[in-house]
């Protein structure tokens, strides 16, 4: 509607207003003069103003005054309120005046509302207040206000409730955005509260800033349940429900409560109102958090009444670029016109944010760090979150739908835990008929150096149970029947038949990287990185190739997908030529030559899913998309599903499975880690800052600070902390991943690696934070920087491809700066530091078979050298070049003597210098006099993981 139309609608509304009830028809014939479409939007902004008008019209302010004027003469400091003391007035409002007072019986400071005599005589003043002592009473949540008595005083009710410090969030927003973290952590909670409420059926209907509270401790407390409405409950009532019925009050039509700007169209409209209106009350507040703006609002009253009932808001990502897409379609979805299109509770609405909250968003402050639980806490409560009753539930659910009884489907949520003393490694498979979700997990060590088996777990159960022979499993499949799970280990295809089957190997697989079962039998899996996909029997037997590569090109194809026809499959296909990076592309097995690709970037992992679904991932990120599987094409947008999903083993394999009624996807908590100093003897020389998920820490060459990544994987940020003070400070501020930090030689600078065009690429950032970050290097294959020259002229770097082998490369910073390949075999060459004098190149090699230390001269000449002779990783220089260090297999720090004067280079025998309890890459950094190591060292045992299993996911599709 244009600006002229408003005005026009605004001002025969207010005329029309003038008019007497039965005199308005008249009125609007004549003044729209035969405009039909001008009367019928005049007509239909007069009955939703007739029907807000006691709350528009409402003076609120003058109200709260005389209340105000009416309560000082009755109730000043010092009076008694039954056992209550009064200290002093809090404020006053349109439904009463809040004091601050004492309970001498237990010496509790109270909050006291009480409702003014002349508000007594109100009758529905008065059962709105009487209301919401009943709601507020059946309440007990950390995020509600707690209720504690009421009474009453002189013929005036009052409730007790408890005493909050802080500010409301409207004093919190004051007109703009909060922080991203900050802000989803109170949508957490906000929606944490109303579940509580509406699980007891209790309806807020007046949620707004101004009755949301943030304690001192950043708690958020819901207050002021007055406008609350109980609802009926949705079981049969019985006798004993009488009492409850008693407390059941009718809206009647056209009566509208509520605060204009947070009201969903049913209210405007006057209509009956559910819980769904206080999600779409919470979507508007959410919106404002995250913008700083409202969601609806206009010049008048009549204009953001119409902008509720018509109009979408403006996109949240125009006033925060930072603000990610799943948590944009979460506001959407709150806000939806239709009730039946938003959640339909707010335990839905908490689960999302839940999911949203475990990939933390970026933040502007200083990250506050919770302690580690324990393992046994963890269990415990994941034991407590799957209740028997819930248990029964389930069950109760599943054996319905598999019998094909008519049953109400409903889309049901559990959260599978950890069996006992193992850790989850990331790698799981839901059958087809959803009856049975397979998943590796590790019973011994930690996720890096625990030996991981198979392990079965039925949904209709809580119990999961490890299967015999399937030793070093990993990335499990199921074949079309349910009967039979496809995995690789031991370098080798197998299959097992559940629940309790022996395992048969099928053909060799020596790195694999996926598999697919189709309905006639046939196995299409990849059994090496750089090799083609192949198909086997499900029976066994030789093996043919299924797909062609160019080897010269690095091409990989990895975790294949049968779609319905059997006969095609889709796969990820890696630096394969003419195809877009990261391609989806689908292969056939009637033919190895074919090769069409979806115009769709997927980073890891594929499927499709009947009647007409492509899931993918992408930055750990889960996404649903239409997808017609005949034409291969892609219709709509990416829906995100879930975000910060775990990653399995090297290749960067983004675990999810998805069948016609279930969804299954886990996420891999990070380590958390002290920053300790330690000297060469092991012992503990004091640790810097508080723990956390620190990652690739990096030494400035003054040893007074330390950069690393700090956040989840698809996340991260690169922070410095001050090795004196133990005080951090965020360098960046990308909401994609920055990580893999190294410093400049003179301290000023530091290069590092982040996905903001896609791959992981080399960006240059001065230290002190300030100017722009500067692109250094922006190729097809992923890049992470591993050292920077003493004189400052190179880079050194390695490929950082997950699926292709590692090489090693310099960047020069002078001439032509493009970059010169040092180091490229079929084996993977990684972490290459320079020798101080920039005359040597350390770096790791698994050419024997298991990662060893070499050096060569720089630039190569021939020479090599081997280190490290019983197993090496993360090689170092001391800053003077005398001494090389290294971590041996069993994570001892080794270091070795060097002698080195080009052409000759002369190492004596290793020395061990102490065990690491570390996590990270790398897990030490050398000072400069090599006497005293920072380590990034554990605390405590690793968090756990869980698995989400999504039943029914398509019924959210129908609402």
């Amino acid at each position: 509607m244009t600006p002229e139309r408003w005005q026009q609608c605004d001002k025969l509304l207010e005329q029309a207003l003038e008019q007497k009830p039965d005199r308005r028809a008249a009125f609007l014939d004549e003044a729209c003069n035969g405009d039909a479409a001008l009367r019928q939007e005049v007509e239909s902004l007069l009955s939703a103003h007739g029907k807000a008008a006691d709350f528009i019209e409402a003076p609120a302010l003058e109200v709260a005054a005389a209340a105000h004027r009416v309560a000082v003469v009755r109730i000043v400091a010092g009076q008694q309120l039954g056992p209550y003391k009064i200290l002093s007035l809090l404020g006053a409002g349109g439904m009463g005046e809040v004091y601050r007072a004492k309970d001498d019986r237990i010496g509790r400071d109270v909050a006291i509302k009480v409702l003014p005599p002349a508000f007594s005589a109100d009758a529905d003043r008065l059962r709105r207040f009487e209301q919401e002592a009943r709601a507020a009473g059946r309440l007990n949540h950390p995020n509600i206000l707690a209720l504690y008595d009421v009474g009453t005083h002189d013929g005036s009710p009052y409730i007790v409730s408890e005493l909050l410090q802080g500010e409301t969030l409207r004093d919190r927003l004051a007109g703009k955005p909060l922080p991203l973290r900050k802000a989803l952590d109170f949508a957490l909670q906000m929606a944490r509260g109303l579940a509580a409420a509406h699980e007891k059926s209790i309806v807020h209907r007046d949620l707004k800033p101004e009755n949301l509270f943030i304690t001192k401790d950043e708690r958020v407390k819901i207050l002021d349940f007055g406008l609350a409405k109980l609802q009926p409950k949705r079981a049969q009532v019985t006798d004993t429900d009488v009492s409850t019925q008693t407390l059941i009050i009718s809206t009647e039509p056209g009566v509208v409560l509520g605060t204009l700007g947070y009201m969903s169209p049913e209210q405007v409209r006057g209509e009956p109102t559910d819980h769904r209106s206080d999600i779409f009350a919470f979507g508007a507040i959410l919106y404002e958090m995250l913008s700083g703006q409202r969601a609806f609002q206009a010049k008048s009253s009549v204009e953001t009444m119409h902008a509720i009932l018509k109009e979408e808001p403006p996109e949240l990502s125009k006033a925060n670029r930072e603000i990610p897409r799943a948590l944009e379609h979460i506001v959407r979805h709150c806000l939806e016109k239709a009730p039946e299109q938003r959640f339909q509770s707010a335990r839905d609405l908490a689960f999302n944010l839940e999911e949203l909250a475990g990939a933390p968003v970026s933040a502007s402050e200083v990250p506050v760090l919770p302690a580690p639980l324990k393992r046994r806490e963890l269990f415990a409560w994941g034991l407590a979150g799957l209740s028997l009753l819930a248990l029964l539930a389930v069950a109760l659910f599943l054996d319905g739908y598999f019998r094909r009884t008519n049953v109400n489907q409903q889309t049901i949520r559990l959260t599978v835990n950890p069996p006992e003393k193992a850790n989850l490694w990331g790698s799981l498979a839901l059958s087809p008929d959803g009856r049975w979700l397979a998943f590796v997990a590790s019973t011994t060590g930690g996720i890096s150096d625990g030996k991981q088996s198979l392990w079965l777990r039925p949904l209709d159960s809580l119990a999961a149970q490890e299967l015999p022979g399937t030793e070093d499993a990993i990335y499990p499949f199921w074949s079309p029947d349910s009967r039979f799970i496809g995995f690789f280990a031991q370098r080798k295809l197998k299959k097992v038949e559940v629940p309790m089957g022996q395992p048969q190997i099928l053909c060799d697989a020596p790195y694999p990287a996926g598999g697919t079962w189709n309905r006639d039998g046939v196995i299409v899996f990849a059994p090496n990185y750089l090799e083609p996909l192949y198909r086997v029997s499900s029976a066994g037997g030789e093996t043919t190739p299924a797909t062609t590569i160019n080897r010269n090109q690095k091409e990989a194809h990895l975790f294949p997908h049968f779609l319905p026809d059997s006969r095609r499959f889709l796969y990820l296909s890696w630096n394969s030529p003419g195809v877009p990076p990261n391609a989806i592309s689908v292969g056939s097995v009637d033919s190895k030559d074919l090769k069409s690709h979806v115009p769709l970037a997927a980073t890891s992992g594929v499927a499709y899913v009947p009647p007409g679904f492509l899931f993918f991932t992408r930055d750990a990120t889960l996404y649903r998309q239409p997808f017609d599987p005949n034409r291969l094409q892609i219709t709509g947008e990416p829906t995100p599903l879930a975000e910060g999903l775990a990653q399995t083993g090297g290749i960067g394999y983004t675990d999810f499975s998805v069948s016609e009624n279930g969804l299954a996807y886990s996420r891999l908590s990070p380590f958390n880690s002290q920053l300790a100093w330690f000297d060469r003897k092991g012992k503990s020389l004091g640790t810097i800052a508080q723990p956390g998920p620190y990652e690739h820490p990096s030494l400035s060459p003054d040893d007074e600070q330390v950069a690393l990544s700090l956040g989840y994987p698809e996340t991260a940020d690169i922070w410095l902390i001050d090795l004196l003070r133990g005080t951090p400070r965020r360098l960046t501020f990308d909401p994609r991943r920055d990580v893999y930090p190294v410093w400049s030689p003179d301290g000023s600078h530091i290069v590092l690696s982040s996905n903001r065009n896609g791959n992981l690429d080399l960006y240059l950032k001065s230290s002190s934070g300030a100017g722009e970050d500067q692109l250094l290097l922006e190729t097809r294959t992923g890049k992470r920087a591993t050292d920077w020259s003493r004189d400052g002229r190179f880079i050194v770097y390695q490929e950082a491809n997950p699926g292709t082998n590692r090489d090693l490369f310099v960047l020069p910073l002078f001439g032509d700066r493009q970059p010169r390949l040092f180091l490229q075999t079929e084996f993977n060459e990684r972490l290459g530091r320079l020798s101080p004098d920039g005359a040597w190149m350390a770096y790791a090699s698994n050419a024997s078979g298991k990662y060893e230390v070499y050096v060569q001269p720089f630039p190569p000449t021939g020479g090599k050298w081997q280190i490290s002779t019983n197993g090496g990783h993360q090689p170092s220089w001391r800053r003077d070049g005398k001494e090389l260090f290294y971590v041996a297999d069993d994570k001892t720090l080794m270091a070795v003597e060097v002698e080195a004067a080009p052409p000759n280079f002369r190492a004596s025998a290793s020395k061990a210098l102490f065990q690491m309890h570390a996590v990270s890459d790398p897990p030490y950094l050398a000072a400069a006099d090599g006497q005293r190591f920072l380590v990034n060292t554990r605390v405590g045992e690793p968090m756990a993981s869980t698995i989400t299993v999504v039943i029914n996911w398509s019924t959210e599709l129908k609402r």
